[in-house]
């Protein structure tokens, strides 16, 4: 059962001017109570020359102490519980999630709600934070993993002079500007009634929404939640960005703007395309049949409709990462560098074959059916139950397995073919490199060079006809629309 505030439903899709705070309610058996509140709010709400302030803010509350109690206090508290606070700031949501045992529900929310409502704002809270938001950029992120440096270059360089145009965490230069006062007032801002989603699921008294609601209440009304965003600058012809990097392994990643997001017509079709073309972390996908299963180039090759971050960590996708601009992406995982340019090649060579010949009627009913189960496995949790629930609330849909169940039975394989027609191209698109001795990958891009695959096992004669077709399959660039830049720059 799912209880909404309907009026609140139909402001929040039109960008309404409802001043109050949103609810959805999963009321169940179960033994385990799941919070999820949600703040309309995020890195792209940042002050433009202090990227970092939302996601700082958000730490601050989730990892730092309230007014009464210290954070070490509350993690002694919360270690007999088994609960923790996860936190995560996208772009437009900023979430806080936690699950406990019904028998420990008092003493956790009382925790709980005071650590959003009544934060501490200690300054050795704040400097450890900030700390740990930098070593993430420099450290976790830029220095030892190249595959999702990249993912995350993409969208910085598609949205360079947009609201999204910065890493979530921030920049260097940014953290080290902020100051307690800033994050105070951006919580003043943005942390507020009409901003807010109340998540709650599980087996939780009968009374107790009504007393979150009452408890929330204390924050301010505030403004709803912004107007049209800038339009995201388009892309003309393919640009390159190449990150200089003491590494083994060339990753990429490669993308451009689509105007499609869940609600959106063919957001079903899209997904049926993503769910043959390059499922993420599947063997099932084309991607991954052509350039790992036949040629052994690599790890794994997805492609994706919605932002999805951390994605070598996790199977399936994180709710509350709702935005209202979204990008189509391939993901190139690490492959060896004399191959690079041609794994970059057959990425280009199968998307333009998925463009031009779109999906068989067999390829479309067996995706259909996949999906039609794998949407399932989506739910499985009741923290995920929460999560999607809140985002279809954002996006102005139903729930979204009825969303998905209901709306593939009525797809036909021309619609798909024809949205993807539509949504996808080979042309206006950024890739981004990973890799060591940038400017000799860089000369052969520009050059057009052939690009043979090296292969240390014998291969199909019908595979290596096509290898001489990908090997020389054009990918215009000039000299001016590729460049390297160092790591040690990236996210400063």
């Amino acid at each position: 059962m799912r209880i909404v505030c309907a009026a609140a439903a139909a402001a929040l899709a039109a960008g309404g001017a409802t001043a109050q705070m949103k609810i959805v309610a999963l009321p169940s058996k179960s033994p385990l109570v799941t919070f999820r509140v949600v703040f309309l709010t995020g890195a792209a709400s940042d002050p433009a020359d202090k990227p970092g302030t939302a996601a700082l803010t958000a730490a601050l509350l989730a990892q730092g102490g309230t007014r009464q109690m210290s954070y070490q206090e509350i993690l002694d508290a919360f270690f007999p519980m088994a609960v923790s606070v996860g936190h995560h700031t996208d772009k437009e949501m900023t979430a806080f999630s936690a699950t406990t045992h019904v028998d420990n529900l008092e003493k956790f929310y009382a925790i709980f709600r005071a650590m959003l409502l009544e934060p501490g704002w200690r300054d050795d809270d704040f400097k450890r934070l900030r700390d740990d938001a930098v070593n993430f950029l420099r450290v976790n992120l830029r220095d030892a993993n190249e595959e999702e440096l990249a993912k995350e270059v993409l969208y910085n360089e598609i949205y360079t002079g947009h609201p999204y145009g910065h890493h979530n965490v921030g920049t260097v230069s940014g953290l080290n500007k902020l100051t307690i006062e800033d994050l105070k007032r951006f919580y003043g801002a943005n942390y507020t009634q009409s901003n807010l989603i109340l998540g709650i699921a599980g087996g939780y008294p009968p009374d107790f929404v009504e007393r979150m609601k009452k408890d929330f209440a204390a924050l301010p009304a505030g403004k709803p939640r912004g107007g049209k965003q800038p339009p995201v600058r388009p892309l003309r012809g393919i640009r390159v960005t190449m990150i200089e990097k003491e590494t083994r392994s060339v990753a990429i990643s490669l993308g451009f703007p689509i105007a499609v997001r869940r609600g959106h017509p063919d957001f079903p079709a899209l997904l049926v395309a993503q769910s043959y073309f390059g499922p993420h972390r599947m063997s099932g996908g084309r991607l991954y049949n052509r350039m790992r299963e036949l040629r052994g180039l690599n790890y794994g090759d997805y492609a994706y409709i919605e932002y999805f971050p951390r994605g070598m960590f996790r199977l399936e996708p994180e709710p509350n990462l709702a935005r209202r601009s979204q990008i189509f992406q391939i993901w190139i995982r690490p492959v060896e560098p004399p191959n690079a340019h041609f794994a970059l090649r057959l990425a280009l060579y199968e998307l333009d074959r998925l463009i031009r010949h779109g999906l068989t009627p067999s390829d479309f009913e067996r995706t259909r059916t996949f999906l039609s189960k794998y949407v399932n496995l989506l739910l499985k949790t009741q923290d995920a139950q929460l999560g999607y629930a809140i985002d279809s609330l954002y996006y102005g849909i139903p729930d979204y397995l009825t969303y998905i169940k209901s709306a593939l039975p009525k797809l036909t394989v021309e619609e798909v073919n024809r949205a993807i027609r539509k949504h996808l191209r080979t042309t206006d698109l950024h890739i981004v490199i990973v890799a060591k001795n940038c400017e000799q990958l860089r000369k052969r891009l520009i050059t057009g060079e052939p690009s043979p695959i090296e292969y240390n096992a014998p291969k199909p004669q019908d595979l290596l006809e096509e290898d001489k077709v990908v090997e020389r399959w054009p990918i215009p660039l000039k000299p001016e629309a590729v460049r390297v830049l160092p790591v040690e720059r990236v996210f400063e």
